[in-house]
């Protein structure tokens, strides 16, 4: 009954991920509207702007290749995997064994790669800079996430996303300063994985500093539907990370009935609401940086974890 029971459960928590993306993103951008004195769109706006997309047919240039019709698939696909990977609201579901912390890293680097060369295809100026711009930025990004998750792994044992939720929520661990650095440098992390304030801005089409748009400025219709799922794919994915790792209060354990997720979708849902509501007041009292300065915040969030690693390192006494 337990196999059957973490099926459903993961059955549940990936409809629950490709209903809650679009509803995320229309809430945290309500919430930054009303914050700034605007009444702002519905929250179900990118519901229906993604149905609008949905109906209407891609128009791709003559010199678009098989990479722009198959890199918003593939980039829609990359994060539809990991973000089932993802605990949400119960530990212990049939994907369990394959969460692993470097495989989600992996996952959305595919995604990042496909939007790179979706950007490049046609061979115009905004989707290159755009895509140089994408590229150079993973290239600090993606160490820090490595190495937060190094921090992470050396406390729990593993790099497998359930366990180290369930280490957490046990109360083992306790409160470390390693832990503090290495939720910073996640933090910022996400912030520029989703191409969020202070690193992006997702609301401009500034040629001079966008960094994502840039790279879909030839997308239209059913390929620009495709391409928005991912982005609201990508900030759900994100914070549920941080709420399953650092906030697993409310999991219903493994191999618990339907009757004990409720608890667990409740304390899903009012953490996911809490994460949406910080990253909207940050966004709200904080103005983007330059492009220039992008590398020394990443840069920032590689040592703050490369000090989280080495602070527990000398802490635990290994060597």
């Amino acid at each position: 009954m337990a196999a059957i029971w973490s099926v459903l459960a993961q059955l549940l928590h990936i409809a629950l991920i490709l209903a809650a993306a679009p509803l995320l993103t229309g809430v945290v951008r309500w919430l930054k509207a009303r914050m700034m004195g605007r009444r702002g769109p519905h929250p179900l706006q990118p519901v229906r702007d993604l149905t609008k997309l949905l109906r209407k047919r891609p128009v791709l240039a003559e010199n678009a290749s098989a990479i722009s019709r198959a890199a918003p698939y593939v980039a829609v696909g990359a994060a539809m995997a990991a973000a089932a990977l993802v605990p949400s609201f119960a530990r212990g579901m049939v994907f369990a064994p394959l969460a692993d912390l470097i495989l989600v890293a992996g996952l959305l680097a595919v995604g990042r790669v496909a939007m790179a060369l979706a950007g490049m295809d046609v061979g115009t100026q905004f989707g290159g800079l755009g895509a140089a711009r994408e590229m150079s930025f993973a290239a600090i990004a993606e160490p820090a996430l490595v190495i937060a998750a190094l921090t992470l792994a050396i406390l729990a044992g593993t790099t497998n996303l359930d366990a180290i939720a369930g280490a957490f929520r046990e109360g083992g661990l306790g409160l470390r300063v390693s832990l503090g650095l290495a939720l910073v440098a996640l933090l910022a992390v996400a912030v520029a994985e989703n191409a969020r304030i202070p690193v992006d801005n997702p609301a401009t089409h500034l040629e001079l500093t966008m960094v994502h748009e840039a790279m879909i400025l030839e997308a239209s219709g059913r390929h620009l539907a495709l391409w928005d799922y991912a982005a609201m794919l990508r900030l759900t994915l994100w914070l549920a990370l941080l709420a399953a790792v650092f906030l697993p209060f409310g999991q219903a354990p493994s191999g618990s009935a339907p009757h004990v997720w409720v608890v667990g979708l409740l304390a899903w849902v009012v953490k996911m609401g809490g994460l949406a509501l910080a990253l909207a007041g940050f966004e709200s009292a904080i103005a983007k940086m330059r492009v220039f300065r992008v590398p020394e915040f990443l840069g920032a969030a590689l040592l703050l974890g490369l000090l989280g690693a080495v602070y527990l390192f000398v802490s635990t006494g290994l060597s």
